[in-house]
């Protein structure tokens, strides 16, 4: 019997790594940067000293870069590289990938929340079935009615969720900083660490991001309860499994959640939940119908 060794990751990624820069290199010209053409190009686009000059660096650390040398780069060259060899979002993120460097886009609340209208009409019509688009932090992306009536809205009808820390709603932080008597899980003990070791499994594609080391910190200062969880080290994937909540209008639905990938949006999910039973579907028609009445507002409240 043969045994091959294992190729160390760093030795599979280099070459890797190599070729990749070499390869959009090739395709931005000086034109596309400023420079003149000048004369004499053997090769298609960029050289590697001029790579080097506009991005910053020494010629012989990019030479040994894109030789697939095992140097270390720090996520500034790499964002100068990047900038100078033209890379998107996607093509930004597999260099770092290739060259072991975590990866952490700086977005704002307004980045995160954009969705298509195509994706947002998929939700709205899961209706009269609650559905949610998350990101692999909980981020809440996009909803339809049924889920804002179930979980987000308070008696007037307005917003009862707290945003997590960068501005923008999110369950785990709305779930762990809550009384527990508000919680809408009624099998809390039971579904809170399962949340938490979901978190913890994405949590290793991004390890030493700031984002996401700070919303970890602040969680963890929030909650001695998500502070514990977190120091357990659970991990399990996402998966089908029903779920029961509470809702002050209606009482206890029973629900079977179900994730679904999105094309086009890495570490994001469609997560719809459908009636267990029969009660819990006549509980989530009686909440559309008590919803969708005009609540008039308290005494005291209008002109005088």
């Amino acid at each position: 019997m043969t045994i091959v060794a294992a190729v160390p990751t760093q030795r599979r990624r280099r070459p890797e790594l190599a070729a990749f820069l070499r390869s959009r290199r090739a395709r931005v010209t000086p034109e596309d940067v400023g420079m003149p053409p000048g004369l004499r190009r053997r090769t298609p686009g960029l050289r590697r000293e001029e790579v080097a000059q506009l991005s910053g660096v020494g010629v012989t650390w990019y030479t040994w870069l894109e030789q697939g040398r095992p140097i270390n780069a720090s996520a500034q060259v790499l964002d100068a590289v990047a900038r100078t060899l033209r890379l998107d979002r996607p093509e930004r993120e597999h260099l770092y990938h290739l060259a072991e460097v975590p990866y952490a886009p700086e977005r704002s609340a307004a980045d995160i929340a954009v969705v298509s209208p195509e994706l947002q009409g998929i939700l709205d019509a899961l209706d009269p079935h609650p559905a949610v688009l998350y990101n692999a932090r909980y981020d809440v992306l996009a909803t339809n009615a049924m889920y804002e009536r179930l979980f987000f809205q308070d008696e007037r009808g307005g917003q009862g969720m707290n945003t997590g820390p960068f501005g923008i709603r999110n369950v785990l932080w709305a779930l762990f900083t809550v009384p527990e008597a508000t919680c809408p899980l009624v099998d809390r003990k039971r579904e809170l660490p399962l949340m938490v070791a979901q978190l913890r499994g994405a949590y290793g594609r991004h390890v030493g991001e700031p984002t996401w080391e700070e919303f970890v910190r602040l969680l963890a200062e929030a909650s001695a309860e998500f502070a514990r969880l977190w120091r357990s080290g659970d991990v399990v994937p996402p998966g089908t499994r029903v779920k029961a909540f509470r809702h002050e209008r209606v009482g206890e639905v029973r629900l079977t959640s179900v994730s679904l990938s999105v094309n086009g949006m890495p570490e994001c999910r469609i997560v719809t939940y459908t009636p267990n039973d029969e009660e819990s579907r006549q509980g989530l028609a009686s909440l559309r119908e008590v919803t969708e009445r005009r609540i008039p507002p308290p005494a005291g409240d209008g002109i005088r």
